[in-house]
């Protein structure tokens, strides 16, 4: 959606629940904030994405996604760079531009990272490589053309390239910045819905740094802010631009309103009762939050309110059940699916995303290698 749509769409929800109509302002987020869960995605074939992560080559690992959401192999992809063979602890090791055109990957062997054209049935063709600034990159971001990528090697690093034309990746000059504390542990970067900021998670620490992107790329920050839990990890922003963080320390989620760079607490951690709570994702209407508890083999689902406060759709904390030590989540487009890659036995759980936000599983598949990184969903 674009801002000024987001913007809109907030004030319009805004007055609604001002004069008392709670209800309309559901409707209101639903009709202009995206397809509501389980809608676009039923009855549309896709693909689901991982990394192998492999140190003797890395390579995007695809599945072919059916229309019932059902996960079928589908051949690799090398990146032309290598991989560690051991767990990133991160999220956002792999992720895809707005426009589906480009899909970007983490070497964490080789520091640096990849690119691929996607095409219309979902394969890829590696189009370029470049340095990523630092040692071992482990998540990376991509907005207007713009690319970032945190290092988590010591000294821990943000950098920035830009795509050109033919898709090759240009290193923007000056664009590397530290993070908080040379050895603070980040868990991923993102950026805003506009491209406006970016945002690294800090595991060691227990800080977000924030960095305001300008012309060009160049970057002003970072500004720290203290997380309001412990061990901040996995985050998503919802197109209206809530920031939602999962806190592996005390297995809580927060949420955030981000305004210039600075970020305001709206939920302060609230718990989900599990163990472990490291990745996020959220449906495309913003509607739902879902964190992926690696120490209790499930997950937990937020409903996000309006006013972007959080709370448990059940009161256990568990919406569903899934493999063995639960990592990256991704969404298929439209949020009809919900994928989750399974860290110790090489899996991916699928679930069917209900209207009111529940889980019902459709798929548990095997076939990626000890150590894989990274999930996402088409």
């Amino acid at each position: 959606m674009h801002p000024r749509s987001s913007l809109f769409a907030a004030l319009v929800v805004s007055t609604l629940i001002a004069s008392g109509g709670e209800a309309e302002a559901a409707a209101a987020v639903l009709s202009t904030a995206g397809e509501a869960p389980g809608t676009a995605s039923a009855g549309e074939a896709g693909t689901v994405y991982a990394l192998s992560n492999d140190p003797a080559g890395n390579a995007v690992v695809t599945f072919a996604r059916a229309p019932d959401g059902t996960l079928s192999p589908a051949g690799s992809f090398s990146t032309g760079g290598t991989g560690t063979g051991a767990a990133l602890g991160s999220q956002g090791a792999l992720t895809f531009s707005r426009d589906g055109r480009w899909a970007l990957a983490v070497n964490a062997g080789s520091d640096d990272v990849s690119i691929f054209a996607v095409s219309d049935s979902g394969s890829l063709r590696l189009v370029d490589r470049a340095p990523s600034g630092g040692d071992m990159p482990i998540s990376v971001t991509v907005s207007n053309g713009l690319v970032f990528v945190v290092n988590a090697g010591v000294p821990n690093s943000v950098t920035g390239l830009r795509i050109g034309q033919d898709g090759d990746l240009q290193p923007i000059p000056s664009s590397t910045r530290p993070l908080s504390a040379a050895d603070s542990a980040p868990a991923e970067i993102a950026f805003d819905p506009g491209g406006d900021f970016l945002v690294v998670t800090e595991k060691n620490t227990n800080r977000l740094s924030v960095y305001a992107v300008g012309e060009g790329g160049v970057l002003d920050g970072p500004r720290v802010v203290d997380s309001s839990g412990q061990t901040p990890f996995g985050f998503a922003f919802t197109r209206r631009g809530l920031l939602v963080v999962s806190e592996a320390g005390g297995s809580t989620v927060s949420s955030y309103r981000l305004s210039d760079d600075v970020l305001d607490v709206v939920t302060a951690s609230a718990p989900n009762f599990q163990i472990a709570a490291c990745w996020i994702a959220i449906t495309a209407d913003g509607r739902f939050a879902y964190s992926a508890n690696t120490g209790a083999d499930d997950i937990s689902a937020f409903a996000i309110a309006p006013d972007g406060t959080l709370a448990l759709l059940d009161a256990s904390g568990v919406a569903a059940s899934a493999g063995d030590a639960p990592a990256d989540l991704a969404m298929s487009r439209g949020s009809g699916y919900l994928y989750v890659r399974n860290g110790r036995d090489g899996s991916i759980s699928g679930y069917a995303v209900q209207s009111d936000g529940a889980l019902e599983q459709v798929e548990l598949v095997s076939g990626l290698p000890a150590g894989s990184a990274g999930l996402a969903a088409r």
